[in-house]
């Protein structure tokens, strides 16, 4: 591998730059984009175990505010269809079903896979922003604590190499 890839793999894994990258690889991932951050949570503790708290509410932070993020292209999206159809777009019976629920679907936000469509969704219902982001919030927190909790449990000196 090159010097410089070594050398900036090295500078990311710091506790000064790695709650950074923490906070850049969580937003990105809660996002539509196919992506997890629990490996990048979970190797920062294991480089750094006194960060515990400051990496789970950084990475907690970011993926809240990605998720806002969806929740703000789902809430665009609604308009622009609704502005090029001239009328109310109608929902489809799948999402009648969340409407019953409202913000506090969001709490659902930390699964995999239909979790970050979830918010984007919550976001086209016209669900209140706020409410929304405080369930994303505790819905993310209790997923990076029950991960990383889990693997450290599962890998509790060290990971094999």
């Amino acid at each position: 591998m090159p010097d410089w890839i070594v050398s900036l793999l090295q500078l990311l894994a710091l506790p000064e730059v790695g709650l950074s990258t923490v906070f850049v690889v969580a937003f990105i991932s809660a996002t539509l984009l196919p992506m997890g951050s629990e490996p990048a949570v979970f190797a920062l503790i294991k480089l750094s175990p006194e960060l515990f708290w400051p990496v789970i509410f950084v990475a907690t932070a970011g993926n809240t505010l990605g998720g806002a993020v969806s929740w703000a292209m789902g809430l665009g999206a609604h308009k622009v269809v609704d502005k090029a159809r001239h009328t109310h777009t109608p929902h489809p019976r799948a999402l009648r079903w969340l409407e019953r629920f409202g913000p506090k679907a969001c709490l659902l936000s930390w699964l995999p896979v239909v979790g970050d469509p979830l918010c984007a969704v919550a976001g086209w219902l016209r669900f209140p922003f706020w409410p929304c982001v405080a369930y994303m919030a505790v819905g993310k927190l209790a997923r990076y604590l029950t991960m990383t909790g889990a693997l450290l449990w599962v890998f509790p000196g060290g990971l094999p190499l």
